[in-house]
């Protein structure tokens, strides 16, 4: 398993500057696959927004629900300034109260996007410290390993326990990808109390630098 690492990178982005570019139903609709980007998945109970609102140090770059699965459409965010560094949230699945057929759209659009857009340069997946490695989650790093797209897992939520059971909880989610060690890393994360932020900033300053 890689260990998500701490020593400088070409450049440290500033993601504070993040701001919406676009939202787009689906790939035909994205914006030009140039560049550079990195996308965020994960159940819609995960923490997804949470989390990259935490990460870009704004309230309220992508919308927070108290009814999880809001997120339908591919939303595009621009770093500095500049369309070619791109962060991207994608639609949240496998707990949104929604028709089954839009569902199954969702995550055909979710598995276009994955195999086609060449401009992605990693994936955060997000699970729950408390329930991760749900079915769909492995469908997803599946789905990396088919391009060889690199993933790293934030365990969120991990104030929700404490230090032993959250580091037991990421040792055996270490143990289980065993297999994709080659493309996957993984931390602890909690948007909450704002800890992991750093290793998470590694490894996305070292994706933007490719």
């Amino acid at each position: 398993m890689i260990e998500p690492t701490m020593t400088a990178t070409p450049e440290r982005r500033n993601y504070q500057t993040a701001t919406f570019l676009i939202s787009a139903p689906t790939l035909a609709k994205c914006p030009s696959d140039r560049g550079v980007e990195i996308a965020f998945a994960g159940r819609s109970n995960a923490g997804k927004s949470s989390a990259i609102n935490a990460l870009t140090q704004q309230r309220a770059l992508a919308r927070t629900s108290k009814t999880p699965g809001r997120t339908q459409l591919i939303n595009f965010f621009t770093l500095q300034n500049d369309e070619q560094l791109r962060l991207v949230d994608l639609p949240g699945y496998g707990y949104a109260k929604v028709p089954e057929a839009m569902k199954k759209e969702w995550q055909a659009h979710l598995a276009d996007y994955l195999h086609r857009r060449r401009s992605l340069a990693g994936l955060i997946l997000l699970m729950d410290v408390r329930h991760p490695l749900s079915d769909f989650d492995i469908q997803l790093l599946e789905m990396a390993d088919d391009r060889e797209l690199p993933v790293h897992i934030l365990l969120t939520k991990s104030d929700k326990l404490k230090q032993g059971p959250a580091k037991a909880s990421l040792q055996q989610v270490k143990q289980r990808l065993a297999e994709w060690e080659d493309l996957v890393s993984v931390q602890l994360f909690s948007a909450l109390k704002r800890q992991g932020l750093d290793q998470a900033y590694s490894v996305m300053d070292r994706w933007l630098a490719r």
